[in-house]
């Protein structure tokens, strides 16, 4: 729901709703409050391959956002070839790429500048394509195949930060998403209620743990005390409940706490 009613959780359409809400729709929705309340924040999006096509393209080029949407082999036959005739005719456009704890894993990157793309309402679109081929060692040498559709322009100086700053870094998000909130301490798939209102007020309470955790784990302060870390959100958690639970603060250091002035920094990595 938009802001104006107040409401900000997902919620499916109708008194009795038969399937969830469309994410594309969602995708809008949300597209037009993030270009409303942040008009000139530069952003980069990272989507899977529901996305590939010519509305997400052409709302990126009106709100002046750059993509980076997965294509798959049935997506997009049209740039799909396209892509194929450019990597096959023009050699130049490859880049080898050896990295890991021992730059043991190989990647290969390919890509194609100025594919035109013309979609269902004939607005026709330049697109650019890179794919990286991963080659594991550790997983008996099998090569796995990453591929995008980009308005970057890729050469070989942009291809390797764009494939794993921009491309591959959806998978860090949500695995650091979902995944921690399920896996790392904060329980969000216990079946605490069945009362939807109480399971929408626990999820909000959850999401405002997790952001609080994440200022917590890449903050300066915590870093200088323990520059190791803890090795997981899940360790953090159990580490910060056993604090509450044997290290409660008196009042006059609380009050000392209060009068103190610091400055917290955090990581930009």
């Amino acid at each position: 729901q938009g802001p104006k009613n107040g409401k900000h959780l997902i919620e499916n359409p109708g008194k009795h709703p038969t399937k969830q809400d469309c994410e594309l729709k969602a995708f809008y929705r949300l597209a037009n409050r993030l270009k409303e309340r942040f008009p000139h924040l530069p952003i980069v999006l990272t989507m899977d391959g529901l996305f590939a096509g010519g509305p997400t393209f052409k709302l990126c080029q009106q709100y002046h956002w750059h993509f980076f949407v997965v294509l798959k082999d049935d997506d997009l036959p049209s740039v799909n070839k396209e892509f194929r005739r450019q990597v096959q005719s023009q050699l130049a456009n490859y880049l080898l790429f050896r990295t890991g704890g021992t730059v043991a894993i190989k990647q290969e990157f390919v890509w194609a500048n100025g594919i035109e793309y013309i979609d269902s309402l004939a607005l026709k679109h330049s697109l650019s394509v890179l794919e990286c081929l991963e080659t594991k060692p550790a997983v008996g040498g099998t090569t796995t195949t990453f591929r995008w559709i980009t308005d970057f322009q890729v050469n070989k100086g942009s291809a390797i930060s764009l494939a794993n700053n921009a491309g591959r870094i959806r998978w860090k998000i949500e695995n650091e998403g979902f995944n921690v909130q399920k896996n790392g301490g904060f329980s969000l798939e216990h079946a605490y209620t069945t009362n939807p209102t109480a399971a929408k007020i626990f999820y909000l309470l959850l999401q405002i743990a997790h952001i609080l955790s994440q200022l917590l784990d890449k903050g300066s302060l915590l870093n200088k005390l323990f520059p190791a870390g803890f090795g997981s959100a899940k360790n953090l958690a159990f580490r910060l409940l056993e604090a509450w639970r044997n290290s409660a603060l008196s009042l006059r250091s609380l009050f000392l706490i209060r009068q103190s002035r610091f400055q917290l920094r955090f990581d930009s990595s």
